[in-house]
C-alpha cells in the first residue's frame, strides 16, 4: 500500500493538473513562485544590483531618427523626459533616491499612424526595459473594473520573464486615452466608467503596490495557496514608483476647445495673431484647463506633465519612410520575394505613387501597408511558382499591378535545357524517396514539359508537381501487378498522364491474369 502523498509530490500533481486545465499556466511564470536552482543561482539570476543607464538625450533621438520620420520636436521632448526618468531610476538603485523627484509621465497627442507607438516601443527596446501596450477602450467598454487596469502592471512582469525587480522600471503604454474622457460636451453625459478608470490609473501613475496575482486569476490563486500565505512574501506585490506611464490619443474635438479659448483670450487685443495658427499646430497650445474641460480629472492630467504633439504626415514624409526608415515595409516585401529567389527593385516613381495612394487612406503610415498589400497580393501568390526571377516596382506596376504581373509572367525567360534537366532529375529523386519507385523522363517528354510549363507561366518544377500529383497511384498499381519498379515516362505521359497511366494499368492487369 502506498503511503500518504508528500507535500512536494502533491504540489507537482497540482501543477500538472493546472497546466492541463489552464493553458499557459507555468509555475515559474507567476511572480512569487520559487525559481528552480540553488539559492545562490537564484540570487545571481533574479536579482539586479544596479540599473545600467548611460544614454544622453541626443543618443536616444539619433536612435529614433533611424526608425521614425518627422516628429523632431516630439523626439527631443521624449529623449529628455526618458533620460530624466531613468537617470532618477539609476540613482534610486544606487541608494540615492530623490525624494522630491516628480515622475515625468508622458502624453502623446496626434492622429493615427504618425508613429506614437513606434516612438515609445523603439525607446524601450533601446534601453532594454519591459514594455506593455494596451488600449484604453477595453477598460471603458466593459465598465469600470479596477483589476483589469492593474493587469497592465502584471503584464510587465510577464514581459520581464517573471523578474519583478526588472518589471518595476518598465514602460506602460496606453493608447486611445482620449476615449476615457468623461466630458458631457464630448459624450452626451458623464461617463462613470471613464472616471473610474482615470482614478485607478492615477493611483498606478503615482506610487502603489499592485498584487502580483489578480483576484480573478484562478490558476494564480491556487498556486498562491500551494506556496503558502505570507503578506511580506518577496514578489507578492509590484511597486509602481519607477514605472513610466505613457498615454496617447487623437483627441478629436480638443482642438475646438483650444480654439475657443484662444479666440476668447484674443478679444480686445488688436495685435493678436491667434487666428493665424495653423490647424496642425493648435494642439501645441493645449493647456491643463482644456484637458479638464475635455473630460479628464485635474489630478489625472496633473500626473502627465510631459505633453507632446505628433503631427500629420505628408506625401513626402510617407515617401521618406519607404526610402530611408530602417523599419520600412519595403524591406519586408523585398525579403518576402527574396525567400523564393526573386529580386525586387523599388524605383522612385513606384515609391512616390505608393505614398500618394497611402495618403488617401487617411491612416498615416499604416496606409502604406494597406496599399502595398493590395498591390503585391497577386504577385506574392503567382511569382514564387513562375519563371520570374526579378522585377521592378514602378508607377506602372503600382497603378496596374494585375496587368503588369501578367506581362511579366508572359515575358519571363525560358529555362535552358540544363536547368530543365536538373529540375526533372530533382523531381525524379524526390518521387523515388517518397514512393520507392524510380522514374525517368525521355527527351521528348522533357521538351513537351518545357513547352507546357511555359504556356502555363510556371517553372518546370511547379508544373510537374501539379501535373503528376496522382502519378504514384497508377504506378503503384502497375508495380503491384507486374513487380516493375523502374518507369520511363515518354511524351504521352507529359501530354496526358491520366490517359497514359490508365492504358498501362489495364495492360498490367492483363499481364497479371495471363501469368496467373
Amino acid at each position: 500500500m502506498n503511503g500518504p502523498t508528500s507535500p512536494e509530490e502533491f504540489q507537482k500533481q497540482m501543477q500538472d493538473f493546472l497546466q492541463k486545465q489552464f493553458k499557459g499556466f507555468e509555475t515559474n511564470g507567476f511572480t512569487g513562485s520559487q525559481p528552480s536552482g540553488t539559492a545562490e543561482e537564484v540570487s545571481k539570476t533574479s536579482q539586479k544590483d544596479e540599473f545600467d543607464f548611460s544614454y544622453r538625450p541626443r543618443d536616444i533621438k539619433s536612435h529614433l531618427d533611424r526608425y521614425v520620420i518627422k516628429q523632431d520636436e516630439a523626439k527631443k521632448v521624449l529623449s529628455v523626459a526618458l533620460c530624466d526618468h531613468y537617470n532618477a531610476v539609476r540613482e534610486a538603485f544606487k541608494g540615492n533616491e530623490q525624494s522630491q523627484y516628480t515622475k515625468q509621465n508622458v502624453m502623446l497627442m496626434g492622429p493615427t499612424g504618425v508613429g506614437k507607438t513606434y516612438l515609445i516601443r523603439s525607446i524601450a527596446e533601446l534601453i532594454g526595459v519591459p514594455f506593455v501596450k494596451a488600449d484604453a477602450t477595453k477598460f471603458s467598454e466593459t465598465g469600470y473594473v479596477g483589476g483589469d487596469v492593474e493587469d497592465l502592471v502584471r503584464d510587465l512582469v510577464r514581459q520581464a520573464d517573471g523578474d519583478v525587480e526588472r518589471a518595476q522600471y518598465g514602460i506602460v503604454y496606453i493608447d486611445e486615452i482620449d476615449k476615457i474622457a468623461s466630458s458631457s460636451e464630448q459624450q452626451g453625459g458623464r461617463d462613470v466608467s471613464g472616471q473610474g478608470v482615470q482614478t485607478t490609473l492615477l493611483k498606478l501613475m503615482e506610487e502603489t503596490e499592485v498584487p502580483a496575482r489578480a483576484p480573478h486569476d484562478m490558476a494564480g490563486q491556487i498556486q498562491s495557496m500551494m506556496e503558502g500565505s505570507g503578506k511580506n512574501k518577496k514578489g507578492s506585490t509590484i511597486n509602481t514608483r519607477h514605472i513610466l506611464f505613457v498615454v496617447s490619443g487623437a483627441f478629436a474635438q480638443l482642438d475646438k476647445i483650444v480654439q475657443r479659448r484662444l479666440k476668447e483670450s484674443s478679444i480686445g487685443f488688436a495685435s493678436s495673431k491667434q487666428e493665424d495658427i495653423e490647424q496642425d499646430q493648435i494642439l501645441e497650445h493645449a493647456k491643463t484647463p482644456d484637458f479638464i474641460k475635455y473630460g479628464f480629472e485635474p489630478e489625472f492630467i496633473g500626473r502627465l506633465p510631459v505633453r507632446v504633439v505628433c503631427h500629420s504626415l505628408s506625401i513626402n514624409d510617407l515617401e521618406q519612410i519607404l526610402k530611408t526608415s530602417e523599419g520600412s515595409i519595403i524591406r519586408q516585401y523585398k525579403q518576402s520575394f527574396a525567400a523564393y529567389g526573386i529580386k525586387s527593385y523599388f524605383e522612385d516613381t513606384g515609391l512616390r505613387r505608393i505614398a500618394e495612394l497611402a495618403i488617401e487612406e487617411e491612416t498615416g503610415a499604416r496606409g502604406l501597408m494597406t496599399v502595398c498589400e493590395k498591390i503585391f497580393r497577386d504577385l506574392k501568390f503567382e511569382f514564387p511558382s513562375s519563371r520570374v526571377k526579378e522585377f521592378s516596382v514602378n508607377a506602372e506596376l503600382v497603378n496596374s499591378p494585375r496587368d503588369t504581373m501578367e506581362t511579366l509572367l508572359a515575358n519571363a525567360p525560358e529555362q535552358d535545357d540544363e536547368a530543365v534537366d536538373s529540375t526533372l532529375k530533382e523531381f525524379a529523386a524526390l518521387f523515388s524517396s517518397q514512393h520507392s519507385l524510380n522514374i525517368e523522363f525521355t527527351n521528348d517528354a522533357r521538351k513537351e514539359l518545357t513547352r507546357m510549363a511555359k504556356a502555363s507561366s510556371l517553372t518546370v518544377a511547379d508544373f510537374c508537381r501539379d501535373h503528376f500529383r496522382d502519378l504514384h497511384f497508377g504506378l503503384k498499381l502497375i508495380s503491384g501487378n507486374t513487380g516493375q519498379t523502374n518507369f520511363k515516362l515518354d511524351k504521352s505521359f507529359a501530354e496526358n498522364p491520366d490517359t497514359a497511366l490508365s492504358q498501362q494499368v489495364v495492360a498490367s492487369y492483363k499481364e497479371k491474369n495471363e501469368n496467373d
